[in-house]
């Protein structure tokens, strides 16, 4: 059964949606971005549906400031109090033990609040790692989105016939013959240590054609990860959408998130 719930946090009221079941392992969505807890194309809404129907409750949330739920959206970087609020309330059903997954940069949060909020494991789905306000994606997905190209012929014939705009490539190949640093620092840094020091079972889960996921996933080869690469599970899919948006998609993301609950 489905219902809506009310959710104290910090003053303010959350949102929630709650989606029973009688298993004591429950899935607990978080969602990234501005996005509210319906999901892109109702994907949180329809896979709190599948794990419910699959004998775990879910419950799912709007963070303050955004949707339903009251306060001011200092973004996921203030998401911490939220998700310790939100954990409080599922376990006040009856649950006992709490999987949380978030995509994108509500990954990145579960990465870094988890521990307040008693979390017993993670899913999280293309981590951001990007800081820096550009116009262009991430030199990772601009190196892989040239490499894809150089190998098809079609692209060599638009390259002579005028058909590439010349100005942006010329900024994307400026900015991965950038030099890196040697040790990342900021957001990148942050994550790899959240990572490294995590004390519950971590599933990574990367659309290997998504620019945020292969920006991680070049980042997650350097030195920083060395800790976590010996503890977290990735685990890839041949898709391009952020969001897993086709059938298909959601086919495989509902599997990974019953495996890991």
């Amino acid at each position: 059964m489905r219902r809506l719930i009310a959710i104290p946090c910090a003053g303010e009221t959350l949102a929630a949606t709650f989606d029973d079941a009688p298993g004591t392992t429950g899935l607990l969505i978080v969602s990234g971005g501005n996005e509210i807890r319906i999901g892109a194309h109702r994907g949180m809404a329809l896979l709190a549906q599948r794990v419910a129907a699959a004998g775990h409750p879910v419950l799912r949330f709007d963070r303050r400031g955004i949707g339903d739920s009251t306060g001011d959206n200092g973004g996921f970087e203030t998401s911490a109090e939220d998700i310790a609020a939100a954990a409080r309330a599922f376990r006040e059903t009856g649950v006992e033990r709490i999987v949380a997954y978030g995509n994108c940069d509500a990954a990145t949060a579960l990465a870094f609040f988890h521990p307040q909020a008693g979390i017993y494991a993670l899913i999280l789905a293309n981590p951001w790692t990007v800081e820096e306000a550009y116009e262009l994606p991430p030199a990772a997905a601009i190196r892989s989105h040239y490499a894809a190209k150089l190998r098809d012929p079609k692209e060599w014939l638009r390259l002579l016939r005028g058909g590439v705009n010349i100005a942006k490539l010329v900024k994307g190949l400026r900015k991965v013959s950038q030099k890196p640093l040697e040790m990342p620092t900021g957001l990148t840094a942050r994550l790899a240590a959240a990572l490294g020091e995590a004390q519950v079972p971590v599933t990574i889960l990367l659309a290997r054609g998504d620019n945020t996921a292969i920006a991680f996933a070049d980042a997650f080869k350097g030195p920083p990860f060395d800790a976590a690469r010996g503890k977290v599970k990735i685990k890839q899919l041949d898709s391009d959408s952020h969001s897993f948006a086709s059938a298909a998609d959601k086919d495989w993301l509902f599997q990974r998130v019953v495996e890991a609950l």
